[in-house]
């Protein structure tokens, strides 16, 4: 009687992990097809004739870009300790 519950017990414990294992092996087949699809040939979104549109100064990311270009030092010159946009500097705006 021991012998078979531990038999049972064998039993449901292998098939539960033939179980994981197959819907492991399932996950990773799909995501792998996924990761693999993004290999295929790109395309561009943008048309060539639609680009004049893009190019258009009411699209431009800044429309100041002197303002801009001031605020990034101002920003790089405070999180110079941190190096939060990529230039060196000890935060004192001496760079």
């Amino acid at each position: 009687m021991v012998t078979y519950m531990n038999n049972k017990m064998i039993n449901d414990n292998l098939r539960s992990i033939r179980m994981t294992t197959k819907a492991l092996a399932k996950i990773v087949f799909l995501l792998s097809i996924v990761a693999l699809s993004g290999c295929s040939t790109i395309k561009p979104w943008v048309k060539p004739y639609e680009r004049q549109n893009l190019a258009d100064p009411i699209m431009a990311a800044n429309r100041d870009p002197v303002s801009s270009a001031y605020l990034h030092h101002v920003y790089e010159a405070r999180e110079g300790s941190r190096g939060a946009a990529g230039s060196g500097g000890g935060g004192c705006g001496c760079n």
